[in-house]
């Protein structure tokens, strides 16, 4: 293939700016922010599971206490009713040293359920406090993950202009190329050789294969016998 040496050249400007597209692509890919987005989402979804637990244990013990009230709400009336009996004061004496008896056992009873309410209620306010601490963590790996995204958004956006800016420098610069050159550009991308070397393996040129390049017409499109590129002859070269 013949080409005029000046749009050779011009392909290293070419391949100057797809090497920075590659780049480009490569950070957008590999940017921190979203490993540090999925890391704090994984986080956030342990911690939310952690939450559930915590609330399942709240519930509990809000059941557990309500039915203690409801024990102790019995056992208080049964309690005051016995004590209305008691003070009406028209029972037989058998009846009324029973009747003692109950209320001191109804009395024993209750203090018992409202220790054991009491003792709840301890551990229902460890348990509220536990369930505060995940919220909190929630709340700040929320907004930790918020400021990544809004550093990734940002990231992205800057990269997306940088890829733009490339793509109005490379339209008219195709545009303006053969397009046969081009379409080998493409295909097998451009390097320059410089100081013997093929610029895209680093391979230095050799025997038959360096006087090959070097006697070739400045308008014949060399290409690398080892990676195939088009080799970009200048007075770096070195031939």
């Amino acid at each position: 293939m013949k080409a005029d040496p000046k749009d050779q050249q011009r392909l290293l400007d070419l391949q100057a700016i797809d090497t920075a597209l590659r780049q480009l692509a490569h950070r957008k890919k590999n940017l921190p922010e979203f490993a540090e987005v999925d890391g704090l989402t994984k986080v956030i979804g342990a911690l939310e599971d952690e939450r559930v637990r915590a609330e399942v244990d709240l519930d509990d013990l809000d059941r557990d206490i309500a039915r203690l009230e409801r024990e102790i709400d019995s056992v208080r009336q049964r309690h005051d009713r016995d004590r209305q009996r008691l003070d009406d004061g028209r029972l037989p004496a058998r009846e009324l040293t029973a009747l003692e008896h109950e209320m001191v056992s109804l009395k024993r009873r209750q203090s018992e359920l409202e220790d054991a309410e009491l003792e709840l209620m301890e551990k229902r306010e460890t348990a509220q406090a536990t369930l505060d601490a995940v919220d909190e963590k929630i709340a700040s790996a929320r907004a930790r993950r918020e400021g990544a995204e809004e550093k990734r958004d940002a990231a992205l956006g800057e990269i997306a202009k940088e890829e733009e800016w490339k793509g109005q420098a490379r339209r008219p610069l195709v545009a303006d190329l053969p397009a046969e050159l081009v379409a080998l550009y493409e295909k097998v991308g451009a390097a320059l050789v410089q100081h013997g070397r093929c610029g895209s393996c680093r391979i230095e040129l050799f025997g038959a294969d360096r006087a090959r390049v070097k006697a070739a017409p400045a308008d014949e499109v060399v290409r690398c016998e080892e990676c195939r590129c088009i080799m970009v002859r200048t007075a770096e070269s070195g031939l």
